[in-house]
């Protein structure tokens, strides 16, 4: 049976913490389309497609502006067409920076590090697969499905082979335990 983590005052110390202005709405609640890859950097945003749409979220932990192994990753699997094929068709994508010389809102900044928090996020890339849900108090619930970082011992220009092959058996792994809880 699934563990489901009740992220409450540890991600989100109050749902008001998420109240945009209309300053802040056009930052976090972005998508940038790149690569045919529709990223979104705002939780809610992300939980309510997921919630539409059935697939999961695809959590990103990145250092944009200065974590090498997360450009490499960027690079050599998310700009790859299997990958983004795979990732169209299979979850919604969150991207959770954490860069060193490129300025966020502090709505941003507090959404990122909670969720770092929660999930255990020591080391970057690390990629998160999860489901989302809202308790009646408008608080997030996570419940992990699992997590995966750079594809190390990967052939050499077929490194989004052995990603999506892993997050798949996360995914299968998720819908096969899914199913025997609900029986």
């Amino acid at each position: 049976m699934k563990k489901v983590f009740g992220i409450g005052a540890v991600v989100f110390l109050l749902i008001s913490a998420f109240t945009y202005s209309n300053e802040f709405v056009e930052v976090t609640a972005g998508e940038e389309i790149s690569n045919g890859l529709e990223w979104h950097t705002d939780l809610k945003k992300a939980h309510d497609l997921s919630q539409k749409t059935g697939k999961p979220i695809f959590g990103f932990f990145t250092g944009s502006d200065w974590c090498g192994w997360c450009i490499k990753l960027q690079k050599e699997v998310f700009a790859k067409e299997d990958f983004v094929t795979w990732a169209n068709d299979k979850v919604i994508l969150l991207e959770l920076d954490f860069p060193k010389r490129t300025a966020q809102p502090d709505d941003l900044k507090i959404q990122n590090r909670n969720l770092q928090q929660a999930l255990g996020v020591r080391g970057y890339p690390t990629v998160w697969l999860f489901n989302s849900s809202v308790n009646d108090n408008g608080v997030f619930n996570i419940e992990r499905i699992g997590s995966l970082g750079y594809p190390s011992g990967a052939v050499k220009g077929k490194e989004e082979e052995k990603f999506i092959s892993s997050a798949n058996m996360l995914l299968k792994k998720s819908t096969t335990a899914s199913a025997t809880s609900a029986n």
